[in-house]
């Protein structure tokens, strides 16, 4: 795990950076006006799909929002140091199932309009009951251990070799209902996180 991140005074300024009052905010995300107070006083941890939702409403990216200062890299190779840590931040102190969950970005996603991703799912993890919805496209490789894939009303358990690809709209989820760790490679586009 990282250092220690303050996520709701990193929204709190970010928000006050942009010069919108927590209501703007909250019906820019078409979010709770509450959910952005608890958030910013520290009494709520947000899901990645909640703090995404929010951060849309900023019109940042998840990488932005944990390293603002990283520098763009212009080379097309990354080694996996280079790749950028997308949930240690976010979920320590958070939900059990939500810090079982490890995902790391190659590049600046936002720069090519393509988000590759390095997930990995320890047994147990979950990203949720509320399910993710965003405008966007996903699709992706299991490539070690198996993971559950709720997409709409279907759901199913890929296993290493088996694949998804659908419309980011429908609400979905992903859970390690296994007894080992699972990791896949994804892409997005345009990029969510």
């Amino acid at each position: 795990m990282t250092e220690d991140f303050d996520v709701g005074r990193r929204l709190r300024d970010l928000r006050a950076q942009y010069g919108l009052s927590q209501r703007q905010l909250a019906e820019a995300a078409s979010v709770p006006h509450g959910q952005i107070s608890m958030i910013e006083t520290n009494r709520s941890s947000p899901s990645v799909a909640s703090l995404r939702k929010i951060l849309g409403g900023l019109g940042i990216s998840m990488s932005e929002f944990f390293e603002p200062d990283a520098p763009t890299a212009q080379h097309p190779f990354f080694t996996p140091q280079d790749l950028r840590d997308l949930t240690s931040r976010l979920y320590q102190g958070g939900d059990l199932a939500q810090q079982k969950i490890a995902i790391k970005q190659v590049g600046d996603a936002k720069a090519h309009g393509l988000q590759i991703l390095h997930e990995r799912y320890e047994a147990g993890a979950d990203t949720g009951s509320s399910m993710i919805e965003h405008d966007a496209n996903e699709g992706g490789i299991v490539i070690a251990g198996e993971i559950e894939v709720t997409v709409g009303t279907e759901i199913r358990i890929l296993k290493a070799g088996d694949a998804f690809l659908f419309n980011s709209r429908e609400p979905h989820r992903f859970r390690n209902i296994s007894d080992r760790p699972a990791e896949l490679i994804s892409a997005c586009t345009p990029p969510y996180l």
